[in-house]
């Protein structure tokens, strides 16, 4: 080979990596807004990935996303706009109301992809369920809306439950306790409130529950109490507090029972609604999505340590016992 050849070859071996730099710098972004860190969630990211997948989108691939994860809550907006300076193709948020906030604060056009767990409509982020307007579109899961049918069925693994204590956030409070104050008034049931918005404030909690014992615990359907959910089934177990949750990854966690929508399809369809806009989709034209399922997961073996006996009424309504 001629030396003049050789170094032509170098050269071309040299601009390799550059090119493939230059392409993937062409890539769509998304921004991915979250406040929960990335172990807290991994499960879902991967349903979240999947959805991706199914419109024909693999990250790194294809398309590239910018992840943001925040536990403190005021630091979102800085966060927020930080993605908006990167010129993301489109948002997603998972993170409740105040990541939502944050995002639609920072940006009025670029697309946003919400996970929220009480009715957009009513919160102001959309128009309407079937055509939500402007560049918002999501899913609606549910969680807070179906806190009295999770007393219910808490009251009927404890019959002799008389006093509730309830874990809620800021974010959370309002809804949630409308609907837990009525079903606990139909139940018959004494409640005592505790708003929570930090680890420490958790651990406050318990330390009441532990001198004062109430006879069950229900924790709000809510982002942050979410993240956080090793060490509230592990706080409720340690203290013998029978508890009912939201999201069967609660149980699956060692938590006693949970009511609620599959949180894996619903991240499965943000990434599928993401992957649609990344084709020229318009959020104001996808409707919100509504859960249609709802599981009931029992942890028999936790049941078991508190010394409670499931009725064979619940067992045949639950779609999972965790032995």
């Amino acid at each position: 080979m001629r030396r003049r050849d050789f170094i032509t070859l170098l050269g071309g071996a040299a601009a390799w990596p550059l090119a493939a730099r230059a392409q993937r710098l062409d890539l769509p972004v998304i921004g991915f807004l979250e406040i929960r860190s990335p172990e807290a969630i991994a499960d879902r990211l991967r349903a979240f990935r999947q959805g991706l997948k199914e419109i024909g989108y693999v990250e790194g691939e294809n398309v590239a996303i910018e992840y943001r994860w925040v536990e403190q809550i005021d630091r979102l907006p800085e966060l927020a706009a930080e993605l908006v300076r990167r010129q993301v193709a489109v948002f997603v948020t998972t993170g409740g109301p105040a990541a939502l906030l944050a995002a639609k604060a920072a940006t009025t056009t670029i697309p946003i992809v919400f996970i929220v767990a009480e009715d957009p409509v009513r919160l102001g982020f959309v128009g309407s369920l079937a055509r939500p307007g402007g560049n918002l579109t999501g899913v609606n899961i549910f969680t807070i809306e179906l806190a009295a049918k999770r007393l219910e069925l808490l009251r009927e693994l404890v019959p002799g439950a008389a006093r509730m204590a309830v874990l809620v956030t800021a974010a959370s409070a309002e809804t949630t306790m409308k609907d837990v104050e009525a079903a606990a008034r139909a139940l018959g049931l004494q409640i005592q409130v505790f708003n929570v918005s930090a680890i420490r404030e958790i651990d406050a909690a318990f330390a009441t529950f532990a001198r004062e014992r109430p006879d069950a615990l229900f924790v709000a359907g809510d982002a942050f109490l979410s993240g956080r959910r090793v060490q509230l089934t592990q706080l409720a177990a340690f203290h013998r507090l029978p508890a009912t949750y939201a999201l069967r990854d609660y149980a699956e966690a060692g938590g006693l029972m949970s009511y609620g929508p599959s949180i894996s399809d619903a991240f499965r369809q943000i990434g599928v609604y993401t992957g649609r806009i990344l084709k020229g989709a318009k959020p104001a034209d996808l409707p919100v999505v509504q859960p249609n399922k709802f599981e009931l997961v029992i942890n028999a073996g936790t049941a078991r340590m508190l010394g409670l006996e499931v009725p064979p009424t619940l067992l045949a309504q639950a779609d999972e016992v965790i032995e």
